[in-house]
């Protein structure tokens, strides 16, 4: 078994996940480091692209590229890997309990099952983590609950958990197919009523719910604004996968829609921004 691994910065993250997927609609490996996001696939020798050593173009930027052979015990190391994830303090307010299959449940708790074999997206990832905790905020402080919108929806894990802390219904869209089959199928592991389709977002937007969770890029966030109109603006949106160093760009395209700041949160170079809208309050 071969892991082919492509380390890029944190800006090239979405060209690249949208290339490997390409190459693995089953799903890609995400880990998270300091400057850095590394995408792993895995596969027989022969089976996976020859993308070369050590440095090569992808989506228009050099990234690093390392093929390595996996030990026999492979599947093992994987879920160790894997870890369980607790967001949020149980002991103060509402926490989210996000782990694999294989992991035991936590009682009391709002619990997303996520198998880390589908991808795109497991909860570990800091912008993920971030829009988790300001929906826990917004729980813990009453609401506002009701309908929730997830855009770039990744495996369902926001829409998932907001419907576990109280919202509903729940929708999301993503750009790619997969994705969109891997939440559905999350949904209803978790036993949880949420309509996923597929919408590229550069196109046009859908109903947006009074809540709105979009965890995106930057310049995906921005076309999402460019896209807002009067009759369709969210009460609150929960803006994530943005660098800490684009705060005000971001600020800046859904101010123009009467979007203030609420809360901003930070977990290394990744962001978060909550806004809320007086002209939807």
């Amino acid at each position: 078994m071969i892991r082919l691994a492509v380390r890029c910065q944190p800006e090239q993250a979405e060209l690249v996940l949208a290339e490997l997927t390409v190459l693995a609609p089953g799903g890609v490996e995400e880990v998270a480091g300091d400057g850095y996001v590394e995408y792993a696939i895995y596969g027989a020798e022969g089976e996976l692209p020859d993308l070369g050593e050590e440095e090569a173009v992808i989506a228009g930027g050099t990234v690093e590229v390392e093929a390595t052979e996996v030990a026999d015990d492979w599947a093992d190391r994987w879920r160790t890997f894997h870890k369980p994830l607790l967001i949020g303090d149980p002991d103060h307010g509402p926490a989210v309990w996000i782990r694999p299959p294989w992991e035991p449940a936590r009682e009391g708790l709002a619990e997303v099952v996520v198998d880390p074999g589908q991808a795109f997206g497991t909860g570990a990832h800091p912008t993920t983590r971030l829009c988790v905790e300001a929906l826990i905020e917004i729980a813990a402080a009453g609401g506002p609950f009701g309908a929730l919108t997830d855009l770039g929806c990744g495996s369902g894990v926001l829409a998932i958990a907001a419907g576990t802390l109280g919202w509903g219904p729940l929708e999301g869209c993503d750009n790619e197919i997969a994705a969109v089959n891997a939440a559905r199928e999350n949904a209803k592991v978790n036993g949880v009523d949420a309509h996923f389709e597929r919408i590229d977002l550069k196109s046009g937007l859908p109903q947006l719910a009074s809540t709105t969770v979009a965890n995106l890029t930057a310049p995906l966030l921005e076309a999402v604004a460019d896209g807002l109109t009067s009759g369709n603006l969210p009460r609150t949106l929960i803006c994530s996968g943005l660098l800490t160093t684009e705060y005000e760009r971001v600020i800046d395209a859904f101010g123009r829609h009467g979007f203030t700041e609420t809360r901003r949160g930070a977990m290394g170079d990744w962001g978060s921004l909550v806004f809320n809208n007086g002209r939807n309050s």
